[in-house]
């Protein structure tokens, strides 16, 4: 058995492990990291964002080709596979390992494939693939190993019909009607994602509105743009049991009703990968979804040991993973860089997608803080006329007499870029935060960046 000596030790190659590991490198310190598969990457970039996210872009431009009227003199409607729109995002999967991979080679960081578990609170020991067990020795050691999706243990996801958000990338084929059970983050997007493709989807939430935290109006809206496409939500429904079939499955809610389909996705949660840490061999703690907990500086209960992205819970979004591991790193190393993360855009990529950030209505209103709303509509604005893309709004929540702006809220094309003009303005200090500046600045013509300036002036014109 080989023993190495290093500085910090990361397990897990995701935004988090990845960021940890540059931050702590780049701060002269000796790194290795640890990652259970034979490529960086992580969840984030086998799995998870990326794959989804690539496909959906995929499954855009077949929407777009099939309804924009300038492309029927090329030909009729086209209709593609789920295996076949797959294609683009394994492509896209190879080109983020290779950027990524290049990142460990430049900033000289060891990188360990295999399983690593917590010998001590100093010792990693590593199971490689080939049997042998390297011993990692380090003064500090951080847990980014992410999360996977929660399986519960009387549903059979060895059944060739039954998928979770992970296992969903082996589909063979395209089901004509799907259930998709739990309609958080994930289970909206993926229900955007088969509605795209003609798929009839059955979408069962276990609560009484999309995706709640979100504004009441943007909620409200894609609801109202899911029931346009083929999507039925299934609200305040449970399961009782799925029952797999030759050709499909059966989903028996506690209500009575039953649901037949070709397939289900389950998207009901998300389960911390700590089983194979060792965590016992330490003492920390997991919660009963796998999570471990950390306090601002991102340390467990051992002082030398840290955690940052989905296996410490909230938010579970790989922007933010990836600050949380600069972050953990930064309160190693202590060069300036450590911030707790809680100025997080919500990024949501169904279609259209949606992002936002600060307060919602129901918040403010709660708070008895004194508001106005100012709105911005797509079809209103040149540029989204232009792409295309008329559905959805810009809106921005402001305090009626300091004109601080409070809250941003976008639903529609290129929302997750549109927010972070409003986020900047949120983070001004003192009086620099305010409504005026979309007013008195120039924005180019015609963006969907102006879609603020003609909030700023729809708001401005509510006050009296």
């Amino acid at each position: 058995m080989a023993v190495y000596n290093y500085d910090v030790v990361v397990l897990g190659s995701g935004p988090a492990g990845e960021g940890a590991a540059m931050n702590a490198a780049k701060a002269g310190r000796k790194v290795a990291m640890v990652d259970s598969r034979r490529q960086v990457g992580g969840n984030c970039t086998h799995l998870g964002t990326i794959p989804s996210k690539a496909l959906r872009h995929s499954v855009r431009q077949i929407m777009q080709f099939n309804t924009n009227p300038m492309f029927r003199a090329i030909g009729e409607p086209r209709w593609f596979s789920f295996p076949d729109v797959l294609k683009s995002a394994e492509k896209v999967i190879s080109k983020q390992v290779a950027s990524r991979t290049g990142y460990y080679a430049r900033n000289r960081v060891d990188l360990f494939f295999g399983t690593g578990s917590f010998a001590d609170e100093q010792t990693i020991e590593v199971v490689c693939s080939n049997g042998v067990v390297e011993k990692l020795v380090a003064k500090h050691i951080i847990i980014a190993t992410g999360s996977r999706p929660y399986r519960p243990a009387d549903i059979d996801f060895n059944h060739a019909r039954i998928y979770d958000s992970d296992t969903i990338l082996s589909l063979g084929h395209t089901p004509r009607k799907l259930i998709i059970y739990g309609a958080g983050v994930i289970g909206c997007e993926y229900a955007s994602i088969f509605s795209g493709l003609g798929v009839l989807v059955e979408l069962v939430d276990n609560r009484d509105q999309l995706l709640s935290f979100l504004d009441s109006e943007i909620s409200q809206a894609l609801s109202y743009h899911f029931s346009n496409n083929n999507i039925t939500v299934r609200h305040n429904e449970e399961y009782e049991r799925v029952e797999g079939l030759d050709n499909g499955v059966i989903l028996h809610l506690k209500s009575g009703k039953k649901i037949k389909a070709d397939a289900l996705l389950w998207c009901n949660g998300r389960t911390g990968n700590t089983d194979k840490l060792g965590m016992e061999n330490i003492g920390v703690k997991v919660n009963n979804r796998g999570q471990i907990e950390v306090d601002e500086n991102y340390r467990t209960c051992v002082a030398n040991v840290y955690g940052a992205g989905d296996v410490i819970g909230w938010p579970s979004l790989a922007s933010a993973a990836h600050d949380q591991g600069r972050s953990a790193a930064g309160s190693i190393v202590d060069n300036g860089s450590w911030r707790y993360v809680n100025d997080v855009p919500t990024g949501i990529y169904t279609i259209p997608e949606i992002s936002s950030i600060g307060k919602n209505e129901h918040e403010l209103t709660k708070a008895k803080v004194p508001y106005e709303v100012g709105k911005a509509f797509f079809k209103s604005m040149a540029r989204a006329q232009i792409a295309g893309e008329p559905q959805g709004m810009l809106k921005i929540l402001f305090h009626r007499e300091t004109l601080e702006v409070l809250g941003v809220h976008c639903f529609g094309y290129q929302a997750s870029e549109i927010v972070h003009i409003g986020q900047a303005i949120m983070n001004q200090p003192g009086e620099q935060n305010t409504l005026k500046y979309f007013v008195n600045t120039t924005f180019n013509y015609p963006t969907m960046a102006e879609a603020y300036r003609v909030a700023a002036y729809d708001g401005l014109n509510r006050l009296f």
